[in-house]
């Protein structure tokens, strides 16, 4: 629980980090949807009937599913989509319907990363493009300021956030409050659009038009896009400070902002070009600019950091190969830097910004990714009604039939974006999609391998007669807790030796975010000085053996780092055509993989001058 002395800058730290995505929406989300690849005429009835739309897709999609319902889904304080994954899978009871879920809970994940590629580009791209609004012949540095934004924007990752993370909050709170001022100012001006709040407004734009709805649809979701941060964010700040912040602030300015465009449209249609930097005035538009593009890059510096969450949790889990993770900060655990995940995404992201060249160009291709993984978000929520909160079936269908209809209504509109650039982050998901799958199986048969290979413990122990035994400790890591680790029986087959002491240590991730110390170590004393130890983390934390081992004084035994030699198995993957169980080309991927993973000295902290490393094939 957050202390109430915490909570206002908690709160303010939510504003900064959990809202930067959907708080930038009102950049580019009503453009496109009266000037973008399927425009709406400019007419009053149809700025309030899209207007209605926008506001209660905000409540609905938003207020009513994420902060009210879904963010009581947390798996232990965790949320987001492999958060969730875990929570509903613990309690499956039949394996069929934990696979299902598993695969739904993957490719949200993976989802998650072509959406990450596109927040940054459209975003900072969309406030740059303020120049053209200040001077049109700027038109031209648009594109090269955003790639030196962003370039500079990936370049800081490896130093961390934590000092640039200190003016989120403020210049966030400062964003939002300039977004209700501009609002008001228009509203006074045309109070009549707040008739739109009323949702018979949007029940008469979609049966009046049912055609021009459909399409608006598609690009109505741009002003919700960013709500499913809130859930997936919830870990670093809690519950109630995000929910606070979403009511008492950032909804409110976010509303205002968008009727106050729409106050704007009422009165100039024209000014439709840019609806967002025409509420402010003739001498605030520089202001504006250098605000917008300090705002997109908190937005995508959050989306990022996000994105480095999710690669952690994803190895953690078994999904991705082992990859060096840097911790930026000795105080905050969250922040953490992955060289890979960043600049694959960087070279994304200025692919984006060259290939799609403006914002409503790359409008077309946001939207699928999000309504997929709002979509599915809604799936497994359903599993968590009826199978931990044990809601009554009826009540579960009612709530989850009403949210389907309207993730069903948004992803359909955004289907047909599909052509026109929605095709990116659907193939971004494919491929990390079968990443994370080829991973997953491709470790799946290696265990079994290797448990093929092995031999029980009892046996092993009871064979080993007049061995010679040398002084010190010898810990063997094996990705199994039964049978010997093939380490163990190459070191004995070429040196004939055995340590005095020797450990069988396996780590495993739990389906809690964290583990406490308590329940970190399982230690289990066999014959002949053979002692198997379990270690377990949460799928938030990262692997620390010599801490373990620390920890195993409570059991009564010490380990000095001096006297410890580690064995660690390094496998060579040989792919085969005549195995079925793994199509060859995917078996070829995860061999390259399994190639280039990190070492397991680097990825658990082993001491290097501490480690012997003993390679076998597979064949899988």
């Amino acid at each position: 629980m957050h202390s109430r002395q915490a909570l206002p800058a908690l709160t303010v730290a939510a504003i900064g980090v959990v809202f930067g995505d959907i708080g930038t929406s009102p950049l580019y989300a009503l453009k496109e949807i009266f000037n973008g690849h399927h425009p709406i005429p400019v007419t009053p009835d149809n700025i309030l009937g899209v207007l209605s739309l926008v506001f209660w897709a905000i409540m609905v999609l938003v207020t009513l599913k994420y902060v009210l319902i879904i963010m009581r889904a947390d798996n232990r304080g965790e949320g987001g989509s492999l958060a969730l994954l875990s929570l509903v899978t613990e309690k499956a009871r039949s394996p069929r319907l934990a696979w299902v879920i598993s695969l739904l809970g993957i490719f949200a994940a993976a989802l998650f990363y072509g959406d990450s590629m596109i927040t940054p580009a459209i975003s900072v791209l969309s406030a740059v493009e303020g120049l053209q609004i200040v001077a049109p012949e700027l038109g031209s540095y648009v594109i090269p300021a955003t790639l030196v934004i962003l370039t500079g924007l990936f370049f800081i990752q490896r130093r961390g956030t934590g000092a640039v993370g200190m003016f989120f909050g403020p210049v966030m709170v400062g964003w939002f409050a300039v977004l209700a001022v501009l609002g008001v100012a228009e509203i006074i001006h045309n109070p009549a659009v707040l008739a739109a709040l009323n949702p018979l407004y949007a029940v008469a734009f979609v049966t009046g038009h049912p055609a021009l709805a459909f399409l608006a649809l598609g690009s109505v979701v741009l002003a919700v896009t960013g709500g499913e941060a809130l859930y997936t964010d919830m870990g670093h700040f809690g519950r109630f400070p995000i929910r606070l912040a979403w009511f008492a602030f950032v909804m409110p300015a976010l509303v205002l902002n968008y009727f106050g465009q729409g106050a704007l449209l009422l009165a100039e249609p024209a000014a439709i070009e840019s609806p967002f930097y025409h509420l402010a005035p003739d001498w605030a538009l520089v202001p504006m600019v250098i605000l917008s593009t300090l705002a997109t890059v908190i937005a995508s510096q959050a989306v990022i950091s996000g994105a480095f969450s999710v690669a952690r949790q994803s190895v953690q889990m078994g999904l991705l190969p082992r990859m060096q993770i840097i911790h930026t900060s000795g105080h905050e655990e969250g922040q953490i830097y992955v060289p890979f995940t960043n600049w694959t995404l960087y070279l994304a992201v200025v692919g984006l910004v060259v290939g799609f060249k403006n914002s409503s160009n790359l409008a077309a291709a946001y939207g699928i990714a999000v309504t997929t993984t709002m979509l599915i978000d809604t799936i497994l929520v359903a599993f968590v009604m009826v199978l931990i909160w044990r809601w009554n079936k009826l009540l579960a269908f009612a709530a989850v039939g009403t949210l389907l209809a309207v993730d069903i209504a948004f992803f359909a509109a955004n289907i047909i974006k599909i052509p026109e650039g929605g095709w990116f982050p659907l193939a971004m998901g494919l491929v990390s999609f079968t990443t994370l799958t080829t991973w997953r199986r491709g470790r799946q048969l290696v265990l079994e391998e290797m448990a093929k290979q092995s031999i029980p413990i009892g046996d092993f122990i009871r064979s080993l007669g007049d061995v010679h035994r040398i002084p010190g400790t010898a810990v063997f890591m094996t990705g199994s807790k039964e049978g010997v680790p093939p380490a163990l029986l190459h070191n004995l087959k070429h040196n004939q030796v055995l340590h005095d002491r020797v450990i069988l240590l396996t780590v495993q991730t739990a389906s809690a975010p964290h583990v406490n110390d308590l329940d970190r170590i399982y230690l289990h004393r066999l014959d002949e000085g053979f002692m198997r130890i379990i270690v377990r983390y949460g799928f938030m934390e990262d692997p620390d053996i010599p801490g373990a081992l620390a920890l195993c004084c409570g059991f009564g035994e010490r380990f000095d780092m001096m006297e410890t030699t580690f064995y660690v198995s390094r496998e060579t993957i040989i792919p085969t055509l005549s195995r079925k169980r793994l199509a060859f080309w995917r078996a070829r991927f995860f061999a390259i993989m399994s190639k280039n993973a990190t070492s397991a000295t680097d990825f658990f902290k082993i001491p290097t001058n501490r480690v012997v490393e003993l390679g076998t094939q597979l064949v899988i």
